[in-house]
């Protein structure tokens, strides 16, 4: 981990399903890949050498809505910290960014529910429900 590198920058389309691949996130579509990288708020990436082996985004309108998206450590490198850092640099951005009574949220896969409950992120039910629609 000594030889891991904070990048800003979007990885490459390819790449990035790459990563959500191997770490068990659903396949997506090249050209749209490009799209969402392209349009991404705050992108973190973490790198060995030039391999993408972590990485996070948000997404949102930048005002009032924000989304922590893609939140992805390549499965030869969990449970070394690196989702951590990944959120850490994500919500520093936002700390330091989202204005006041901005709403943030996360979908959340199980069990790395736990590691956004460190966050200061809570479950949404009763009071509302995740809900998504795939095409």
């Amino acid at each position: 981990m000594n030889h891991t590198k904070k990048h800003y920058e979007s990885p490459s389309a390819e790449e990035y399903i790459k990563l959500r691949m191997a770490a068990g996130l659903s396949k997506k579509n090249e050209a749209a890949a490009e799209i969402g990288l392209r349009n991404s708020i705050f992108t973190v990436c973490l790198r060995q050498s030039d391999r993408l082996i972590g990485m996070g985004r948000i997404i949102g309108d930048g005002g009032c809505f924000y989304q922590i998206v893609d939140i992805a450590v390549d499965p030869e490198f969990q449970g070394k910290g690196l989702g951590k850092i990944v959120m850490t640099e994500l919500t520093d951005y936002l700390e330091e960014n989202a204005p006041e009574h901005s709403y943030v949220s996360l979908l959340a896969d199980v069990p790395a529910d736990g590691l956004y409950k460190k966050f200061g992120f809570e479950y949404t039910s009763p009071k509302s429900l995740g809900m998504y629609r795939k095409y």
